[in-house]
């Protein structure tokens, strides 16, 4: 009976030791689906960048909304604080390491990301530009 229950607690250990080793969690999953959309529309992708991503969160744009010419408009330039909309409502840090549950539903992220990049550049954001922004908050 021992040797049974340690035989079956072990290889319940190995099951789930190697199914966790091939699960990637929705932001990963994420970020490969935006490497994949950023290789198709430029074979020379090389991967995201958390540089890229700070730039593109601090720079000026001027092909947005005149009222929101940058990510920090509304978000700060503190990434762990707190921001507030034009219409003085909170938003909660966009640093994963202050928000944790941040970035985990892949339509929330769309959405929002639909809606931030055509305010504050005129645009939507490309893939490469979605997972370089997202891996600067990942790295905060």
């Amino acid at each position: 009976m021992r040797r049974n229950l340690i035989t079956t607690l072990l290889a319940a250990t190995l099951a789930l030791s190697l199914s966790g080793a091939s699960i990637a969690g929705p932001r990963e999953d994420q970020l490969t689906t935006y490497a994949s959309a950023a290789k198709a529309a430029d074979p020379a992708f090389a991967g995201f960048s958390a540089a890229r991503g700070k730039t593109l969160h601090t720079q000026i744009f001027t092909s947005g909304k005149a009222d929101t010419p940058s990510c920090t408009t509304c978000h700060g330039n503190d990434t762990r604080a707190a921001g507030r909309s034009l219409l003085g409502k909170a938003i909660d840090p966009v640093a994963v390491s202050a928000t944790p549950t941040r970035y985990t539903d892949p339509a929330k992220v769309e959405k929002w990301f639909k809606r931030n990049c055509t305010e504050v550049l005129g645009r939507e954001c490309s893939a490469k530009e979605k997972g370089d922004w997202l891996s600067f908050m990942l790295s905060q």
